[in-house]
């Protein structure tokens, strides 16, 4: 969790890519448009609770400024 969000702060698309799950991965993600106007803030990580030995659930909390204006983004994810 944590190096994709240093990726997401550094703008390395093609490691968001190959890091990111086929089934949901998108065909790109055009970061350089957005990186002007987003600045990334901080990450913390609430929890995490293993699914087997090559899965776990994470909920965290990734903290920005978008055009100026705070925003959170807390979400549970799955990775692999």
């Amino acid at each position: 969790m944590r190096s994709r969000f240093s990726a997401y702060v550094f703008g390395l698309e093609d490691y968001l890519l190959a890091s990111w799950h086929p089934s949901t991965r998108p065909a790109s993600l055009e970061l350089q448009n957005e990186t002007p106007r987003i600045k990334w803030l901080g990450l913390e990580v609430k929890g995490h609770a293993s699914e087997g030995p090559d899965a776990a659930i994470v909920e965290f909390v990734a903290r920005c400024r978008i055009s100026g204006r705070a925003q959170r983004l807390h979400e549970i994810s799955r990775f692999v």
